[in-house]
């Protein structure tokens, strides 16, 4: 299997129709840049036009699968955004199936993506945390109507309201991972699925797909309409208390008015 660095932080190899798009960046728990995100969506791109490509793979470097935005990146200027919104809007309309073996951390963007994944493989210490509110932002990637409509309005609500983590087992039972694999065989296993998925016919396959995400105006509308309040929310003066805070290694004070 062929492997190339096409940034700093994703590393791309690909192997009898299969994308495996690996982030790289260990020393920051693989959290996403501005740079990390266009090179995922233009490989998103790529794989849909490509007809023997049939799957991607999404995997993390390290201890973690990915612990969200890089938030000095994400808060330099509105590249960072418009990056992480197009990836988004990319992710919820590719037409081939997506597979995720996640290990370690999955914050923020590192839990939403999993919702537009077909197939998600976990290791026992996997550990699934939606931080938005904490941030004084709102749910992105279409996640507040999926996550709801996955695992059920009470168990969304204590990972969104409360900034409650899910881990490993409680994740499988609520019906987010397709199973847990030890963590020393988790990437052969998703690779083994990745590739079972490029012996069965390809239009049953896609057309498979299409009825599971039946339509999908709702979905597209939801996330238009989180990217916009999320856009607001970034400038509030919550968001920039629990920034600051965050950098400043301290608990926030939010006003009441």
């Amino acid at each position: 299997m062929e492997e190339k660095q096409v940034s700093e932080g994703i590393t791309l190899a690909e192997n009898e129709g299969v994308i495996e798009m690996r982030l790289d960046r260990p020393g920051k728990k693989n959290a996403l840049t501005a740079s990390m995100y266009r090179i995922m969506t233009a490989t998103l791109a790529d794989a849909s036009r490509r007809p023997e490509i049939g799957a991607i793979m999404v995997t993390g470097e390290g201890d973690a699968f990915c612990a969200g935005n890089d938030l000095k990146d994400f808060m330099a200027g509105p590249e960072g955004g418009e990056a992480a919104f197009a990836f988004i809007r990319a992710l919820a309309a590719f037409d081939k199936p997506l597979v995720a073996a996640v290990q370690g951390l999955a914050v923020g963007i590192g839990t939403t993506m999993l919702f537009h994944c077909d197939l998600v493989y976990a290791a026992p210490d996997a550990r699934f945390i939606m931080p938005f509110v904490n941030l004084g932002l709102v749910p992105e990637a279409g996640s507040s109507l999926l996550a709801p409509a996955t695992m059920g309005h009470a168990k969304a609500a204590a990972m969104f309201l409360l900034g409650e983590p899910l881990d490993a087992q409680a994740a499988d039972s609520a019906g987010l991972v397709t199973a847990i694999i030890a963590g020393d065989a988790l990437l052969a296993h998703a690779r083994a699925k990745a590739h079972l998925l490029m012996t069965k016919p390809p239009q049953a396959l896609a057309a498979t797909r299409r009825l599971f995400k039946g339509d999908q105006s709702a979905l597209i509308a939801r996330i238009d309409e989180e990217a916009r309040l999320f856009k607001e929310r970034l400038m509030s003066p919550e968001a920039q208390e629990a920034f600051a805070a965050f950098f400043e290694k301290r608990a926030p004070v939010f006003r009441r008015s």
